[in-house]
């Protein structure tokens, strides 16, 4: 049975290069990360917490790529074994801005060099011109998308 016409072809497909390369860096990173008791989704909050103090859960939630409960149910946890900090009540509004903790610094940095690690060898077969090319690219497309979305 032919597949012309129908849906796309797998090895042409840039969508789906894009989610098997995705897939195949979270894989890798959740590897690093296991021994260092976090999962990816943890990590990501601890470094736009240390990039971004004060971040409110769904700012958290939206760099993440998270839901809002998912990350309310993390923080919690993360706050509870002492990673993070929350004030009691909202200083302003309903959002409680979250800090990270010396305890979550600490967490955080080798964490980051675990991840730079994987960073580097998803890229090791590239020239640095190559890489150069790689981000541009990337930072062209998702700006694209971005742009269409916001005028449709």
């Amino acid at each position: 049975m032919s597949q012309e016409g129908v849906g796309v072809d797998l090895e042409t497909s840039l969508g789906y290069l894009l989610k098997e390369a995705s897939s195949a860096l979270r894989t890798a990173m959740e590897e690093v990360l296991r021994p260092l008791g976090m999962s990816v989704t943890h990590y990501s909050c601890l470094e736009l917490l240390a990039q971004r103090p004060g971040l409110s859960n769904s700012e958290l939630a939206r760099g993440a790529f998270v839901t809002r409960q998912t990350m309310n149910v993390l923080l919690q946890a993360l706050e509870r074994d002492g990673y993070v900090t929350r004030p009691a009540e909202a200083p302003v509004g309903k959002a409680l801005p979250t800090r990270l903790t010396p305890r979550g610094r600490r967490s955080l940095e080798k964490a980051s060099a675990a991840v730079r690690s994987v960073e580097a060898r998803m890229l090791a077969g590239l020239s640095e011109t190559e890489q150069s090319e790689v981000f541009r690219v990337l930072r062209r497309m998702i700006h694209s998308l971005r742009d269409d979305n916001e005028g449709a």
